[in-house]
């Protein structure tokens, strides 16, 4: 825009004294005192003479008027756009997108004002922050030059101040802080209504075997909202039959969910839609509640003193969930060298209490070097076997024991586990390192364990040598380390609902000690346990699900040589896709899509299920999505803008007309202006006494000639 020549002429009056301010006040006082002299001795004239001294005064102050000349500077108002995520409702982004070029195109129009436009987005998990937006815009405005602003928004502002702000309170030429227009043009054609549901308080853990407990809330926001009415919540939980609960409106509610597994459960939430409600979006939510197992039960019995319980303790010990119950054989029970019973032991082996009465209570059970030797009984050792059919874990740590007359694999224990070893030739005394077999490249157990290679033989692992395992005649389940001449080493199995895994080598603990460069003991001897507790996270079959920027990845994981080239998903809304799953790695196959829908989502291999649920980006952006004048209302009418309503027609909008008004109002029912701030460029000043010489010198002295007429009569 070209701005017309607008060089004007002001007029103003300032002082230039003749003599030093204080020499002024002090001939003033003089000049007040002998005023005071004369009126109290009653002298005739005083009043006279006073007048001539202060027509001397104030020329000696230098009165001058000052005449400058300069041109008018353009004014600069910022128009604000919405285009946050709940301008997305409906037509109100193309609204505003349509209002703002006709404002431009309404302000190119108008002499010596300027309209900048800034458009606010993402507020990055803070909601719409328009008033920032602004600040920021005015920053580099000079304060004269700030005509005012325009929010172009649904209203729904999460930065509103309660007061004017600053940069639209600057101070004028008389230091008055006169607040400048801020006016409100909204998306709608009127107070809108809308139901959300909040998630006021949900647990990120439970205890599987236990209910959890969430409380929601429903709110009905609008005009006229029908607060107690009763409406449906439904509660999907992945897979399982939904639930559906009554909940009245404006009430707090808590709602209480069996926790039936370990790992993470989804729970979308979902309520029935108002009538006329602008967006079911936040009618809906997603929970997530991780299940946990109650403290964790280990029997850990040592058959002798070794050096590996030591790191089995300390390994057991260090994770607080585990309730650790250890007992180490110090001798069998029929040996008798005269040692005191008060020097064996502090308490006596409860073998019934352990085996029999409370065996079901734990959740896992080692065996470390344990030779039974009469010390449990038949019936004991079967209470074992029966205990690992029913869904327990059993570890065992084999060495030289399994080659004597108490060996466990002649028990009744023989029936569960996964290898069998000879007498003759059972145990290999050589140097040799632990190695990864190819299933256990794929299983997740001993799947990218530090120092283990990347070769399929497993030869090129970095861990440390032993020097003792048993070698075995016959194996069933799954090896996933091998030993001397590729011998198995580590074999895990599933027995009915139960697990076994069976260590042929007594010298872990050595990795412990560094020997050789040492190796991951500790992460292995966690990942064993905790697949024989059937932790979620180390199924050696599993299909995960995640979904973070708008995409859906499902990765499947299997420990077959063979896996699944295809998954089904399931959006939220019921409609199906098929995803091809491509290689990312030994045993991994993943699949992407895009998933922007809110709720849940399903991926299912044909055997296997996973959910997932997108994370909002911006609750607060979510959480009302009505258009409202409420908000912006009270602090449009502090600074005399107007509040309008653009209506529903993106093509024809309810705009009300731009204008420069003189004075007075910048508002009316079908307009908006900005008032004129009068900023200009000085490019000249002339100055010129307001009281000559020769007229002070005229005026002292016939007011003088006055007072001594007024004295001689």
């Amino acid at each position: 825009m070209t701005m017309p020549d607008l060089t004007t002429l002001r007029h103003l009056t300032s002082f230039s004294p003749l003599l030093p301010a204080w020499l002024l006040y002090g001939l003033a006082l003089l000049a007040a005192a002998v005023l005071l002299v004369g009126l109290l001795r009653r002298a005739r004239g005083s009043l006279w003479r006073a007048a001539a001294a202060a027509v001397v005064l104030l020329w000696l102050a230098g009165p001058e008027r000052i005449s400058e000349t300069g041109q008018a500077l353009p004014e600069t108002a910022i128009l604000v756009v919405d285009q946050s995520a709940s301008m997305g409702v409906g037509q109100r982004a193309a609204m505003a997108r349509q209002a703002a070029e006709r404002l431009r195109a309404q302000a190119a129009h108008i002499p010596g004002l300027t309209l900048r436009t800034v458009t606010v987005r993402d507020g990055h998990g803070q909601g719409t922050r328009l008033f920032a937006a602004l600040d920021q815009a005015a920053a580099d405005i000079p304060p004269a030059r700030l005509a005012g602003a325009i929010l172009l928004t649904d209203g729904q502002v999460h930065d509103t101040p309660t007061q004017v702000p600053e940069r639209l309170r600057p101070a004028d030429s008389g230091g008055r802080h006169a607040a400048l227009p801020l006016h409100v043009l909204l998306t709608a054609k009127g107070e809108e209504t809308d139901r959300r549901l909040r998630i006021l308080q949900a647990p990120p853990y439970a205890i599987v075997g236990q209910t959890a407990t969430l409380r929601v809330q429903v709110d009905d926001l609008g005009p006229h909202p029908d607060t107690g009415a009763e409406i449906e919540l439904t509660l999907d939980r992945g897979g399982e039959a939904p639930l559906r609960k009554t909940i009245r409106v404006g009430q707090p509610q808590d709602i209480t969910l069996p926790v039936s597994h370990p790992g993470p459960m989804l729970v979308g939430l979902s309520v029935s839609p108002l009538a006329g409600e602008v967006s079911t979006a936040n009618n809906q939510d997603v929970v997530r509640i991780n299940g946990v197992r109650d403290r964790l039960r280990v029997l850990l019995v040592s058959g002798t003193p070794n050096q590996g319980e030591r790191v089995w303790r300390r390994l057991l010990k260090a994770d607080p969930s585990v309730d650790l119950v250890h007992f180490t054989i110090l001798r069998p029970p029929d040996k008798d060298d005269g040692t005191p019973l008060s020097d064996l032991a502090l308490i006596a082996f409860p073998v019934r209490e352990l085996f029999q009465e409370k065996i079901s209570q734990f959740d896992l059970i080692i065996l470390d070097g344990f030779e039974n030797r009469a010390i449990l009984p038949r019936a004991y050792l079967e209470n074992i076997a029966q205990y690992v059919r029913d869904g327990g874990g059993l570890l065992l740590i084999g060495g030289p024991e399994f080659l004597g007359a108490g060996s466990l694999q002649d028990t009744p224990l023989g029936d569960i586990l996964p290898a069998h070893v000879p007498v003759e030739g059972g145990l290999v005394e050589q140097r040799f390192r632990p190695a990864l077999t190819a299933d256990g490249h794929r299983h997740p157990v001993t799947a990218g364990l530090p120092g283990s290679g990347s070769a399929p033989d497993g030869h090129d692992a970095e861990w440390g040598p032993w020097y003792r395992a048993l070698r075995t005649d016959s194996v069933h389940g799954q090896t996933l380390m091998d030993g001397p001449d590729h011998t198995p080493l580590l074999v895990l199995d599933r027995v009915d609902r139960g697990r076994v895994a069976f260590l042929l080598s007594d010298q872990i603990w050595l990795w412990s000690h560094g020997e050789g460069g040492g190796g991951p003991q500790s992460e292995l001897l966690r990942r064993v346990s905790h697949w024989l507790m059937k932790e979620p996270e180390l199924e050696e079959e599993q299909l995960t699900a995640a979904i973070a920027d708008g995409r859906m990845i499902v990765t499947r994981r299997t420990a077959a040589p063979t896996a699944p080239r295809a998954v089904t998903i399931t959006a939220p809304d019921g409609a199906t896709q098929q995803a091809p799953l491509h290689p990312t790695g030994i045993g991994l196959t993943q699949a992407e899509i895009q998933a922007t829908q809110p709720g849940i989502w399903m991926a299912d291999d044909g055997t296997h299920r996973a959910f997932a649920a997108p994370v909002q980006d911006d609750p607060v952006e979510w959480s009302d999505m009505r258009a409202t004048a409420t908000v912006l209302s009270p602090l449009a009418g502090q600074t005399g803008g107007g509040v309008y309503w653009l209506g529903d027609d993106p093509a024809n909008p309810h705009l009300p007309a731009l204008r420069a008004p003189a004075a007075g109002r910048v508002s009316g029912a079908d307009w908006l202006g900005f008032p004129q701030r009068d900023a200009r460029l000085v490019t000249g000043r002339t100055a010129s006494s307001l009281l000559p010489a020769w007229l002070v010198l005229l005026l002292a002295g016939g007011l003088l000639l006055i007072g001594w007429w007024r004295e001689g009569r």
